[in-house]
């Protein structure tokens, strides 16, 4: 099934990427596509960017925000800003005094779970995702993935920040509060295989339908 995409993005350089070069961090899919982003940007002269867990926590919630439905990222459908404070954040035990701008995001879907680095290859699909992945003015990164409704589709989220490192995106007590399905990066957390992705949680989703109920677009 091809992937479909939503992609936003300020233009900058780009060049040709491999997806071969894949540093394992813990068991856990969403740590392993940071280290692939991570050494491809090295690769590319731009630097290291730091894994934000509270930020990779949000991804993993505005994932869930599409309630398994493939067509609306192409359609370019999305949560709204106003969702990042109300309920991302909240869901997340991310302060919202800490929340910075979003410089970059990707965002992928597709029928059948694979390993991190051809999610990778597939979300670094055209030019526009290049120049996301370069962007000089990222300094922190966060990445999620969930299956849904106990298989597919599966969702890959990459959200970017120009915040500061240790005061942007910081959960309270120090820990983004963890939520099943789904794996975030960032949080030293064992999340490996299809299973542990798909599990169902149809609570969160019916509190999600209630805010996206207008499914309006907003831009960066």
């Amino acid at each position: 099934m091809a992937m479909a995409f939503w992609l936003l993005f300020s233009p900058f350089l780009f060049l040709s990427v491999s997806a071969n070069t894949q540093t394992k961090v813990t068991d856990n899919p969403a740590d392993e596509l940071v280290a692939v982003l991570n050494s491809n940007r090295t690769a590319h002269k731009s630097s290291s960017l730091a894994d934000n867990q509270g930020l990779a926590c949000i991804a993993l919630q505005y994932i869930k925000a599409f309630q398994g439905d493939c067509k609306a990222i192409g359609e370019s459908k999305k949560p709204s800003d106003s969702l990042f404070a109300e309920l991302f954040a909240p869901s997340c035990d991310v302060d919202t005094s800490t929340l910075t701008p979003i410089t970059g995001r990707l965002l992928g879907c597709q029928s059948k779970y694979v390993e991190p680095s051809e999610a990778f290859s597939m979300l670094m699909e055209n030019e526009k995702s290049l120049e996301i992945l370069y962007n000089k003015n990222h300094t922190e990164v966060g990445a999620a993935v969930t299956g849904t409704d106990g298989g597919g589709p599966y969702f890959w989220c990459v959200l970017f920040s120009s915040g500061k490192h240790n005061s942007s995106f910081v959960p309270q007590g120090g820990v983004a509060k963890i939520s099943r399905p789904g794996c975030f990066s960032g949080a030293n957390d064992q999340c490996s295989g299809a299973d542990n992705l798909s599990r169902p949680s149809h609570m969160w989703l019916y509190a999600v339908a209630a805010f996206v109920a207008a499914g309006y677009a907003f831009g960066l």
